[in-house]
């Protein structure tokens, strides 16, 4: 299973842009709920600065995130970072009523 983690910065103009494909690629991911694969992004406190985790397969065979794709090199100044990594645990905790709790070790790990 491939894990990475992406960092990238878009041009001031572009971030409520690159933000709203983002969204959308989440708006797709919980209508399909695919197996296999855990996908956070975050916006940073700069506004213009994006960071991915993605855990497993079949993120890029989303129409939406090939739609988040298609101009990005029009939104961002620089390439985007890519660094592989190793998840060492993952906790969500409650939000509320609707949420709920889940501890996730890799799968090489044991929770304790």
């Amino acid at each position: 299973m491939s894990t990475a983690m992406i960092r990238y910065r878009t041009t001031p103009e572009a971030a409520d842009e690159n933000q709203r494909l983002i969204e959308d690629v989440f708006a797709e991911l919980a209508a399909k709920t695919p197996d296999g694969l855990q996908y956070t992004s975050v916006r940073l406190a700069d506004g213009v600065s994006f960071l991915h985790l993605v855990i497993g397969e079949g993120l890029t065979e989303l129409p939406a995130f090939r739609e988040f794709q298609r101009d990005f090199g029009r939104r961002v100044v620089a390439a985007p970072e890519r660094t592989d990594v190793t998840v060492v645990g993952t906790y969500t905790g409650s939000f509320g009523a609707t949420g709920s709790s889940q501890t996730e070790a890799a799968p090489e790990q044991k929770v304790l």
